[in-house]
């Protein structure tokens, strides 16, 4: 079992066209911020204070670009998330994203 590894939340997701609270990320897990793993993370990347609107957090993110034909593709979860500053090791406020 991975260190990460929690169940993922229940939420509503948006289309990728739709992304405009931050940049689309694929990351390899998604969890939630009462994930004590997350708790730890957070706090030894100096950012101790989570809050609801950081609700879900990506763990090890690659960004994404482009969408579609010919462009980028995800084979772990598609998310919008409006903080990525930790270089992919972390991402902070992410929705999940469907392609449509």
């Amino acid at each position: 079992m991975s260190f990460f590894h929690h169940p993922k939340p229940a939420t509503s997701s948006i289309p990728a066209s739709q992304c405009n609270i931050g940049s689309l990320q694929c990351c390899n897990a998604i969890t939630d911020i009462s994930n004590p793993a997350v708790q730890v993370l957070a706090t030894l990347l100096g950012r101790p204070t989570l809050t609801t609107s950081d609700n879900l957090v990506g763990l090890t993110c690659d960004p994404v670009t482009v969408i579609g034909i010919g462009g980028a593709s995800c084979s772990s979860q598609l998310v919008c998330c409006q903080d990525n500053s930790f270089n992919g090791i972390i991402a902070f406020g992410c929705i999940p994203v469907i392609i449509i």
